[in-house]
């Protein structure tokens, strides 16, 4: 489990195709390795991963076929930078909301511009995850946890301020870029309640009435 609280900014160090998925290695001297052991789940741009080995200014990682084929991280190249996020300790501050780094879609840039010292972005996302999006709610893009400023149609807007523009790869996201995306955990399972009908006390004019739709 993570809060979308990024840690460190790492890179990209190697890439290896072994038999149709990717070892990745990634440099990140900001963190205290020798405090990690093999087996830690850490996040790379909000996707969940395993450290299958843990080096002196860094650790390496397998990528598998399905999240190649449902994640950003097939784009991954030698030199890219990437936000990590060790899994939340039992005690820590939750200072941004729970992520489970399973991410839901793939989102596409659409906007972006300056508002005072802040960037807004626009991003868009798959038609079918938009139901998940609220204003004011809590989003995940990248490993980043982010407030909803606007949603409409097919897209939904963040306001990125200068600090997390400096610690995490959001500073460096123009028209067209990719993304990684986890709407909110509480979302998904409403959802599934809803759908099963298990509870008969929680409908859609009990969540309207208690500021979840």
């Amino acid at each position: 489990m993570f809060t979308g609280i990024i840690k460190a900014v790492g890179v990209v160090d190697r890439i290896e195709s072994r038999e149709g998925d990717l070892s990745v290695s990634l440099n990140a001297p900001d963190l205290d390795w020798a405090s990690f052991e093999p087996g830690e789940s850490i996040c790379v741009n909000g996707v969940c991963l395993t450290a299958t080995e843990i080096m002196e200014q860094g650790f390496a990682t397998d990528v598998s076929q399905e999240t190649i084929s449902v994640t950003t991280l097939a784009e991954l190249d030698r030199g890219m930078r990437v936000n990590l996020e060790p899994a939340v300790a039992v005690g820590e501050r939750l200072g941004g909301h729970l992520v489970s780094g399973h991410v839901d879609c793939i989102g596409v840039v659409r906007a972006r511009r300056r508002d005072a010292r802040s960037v807004r972005l626009e991003i868009e996302v798959p038609a079918e995850y938009r139901r998940y999006i609220a204003k004011k709610g809590s989003i995940c893009v990248d490993g980043v946890s982010l407030t909803v400023n606007s949603v409409s149609a097919g897209a939904f807007g963040v306001n990125i301020i200068p600090h997390t523009a400096e610690v995490t790869i959001a500073g460096d996201y123009e028209i067209g870029s990719r993304v990684n995306v986890e709407v909110d955990l509480v979302a998904r399972y409403l959802e599934a309640l809803i759908a099963t009908g298990d509870d008969a006390g929680l409908t859609k004019d009990f969540l309207r009435a208690h500021g979840y739709a």
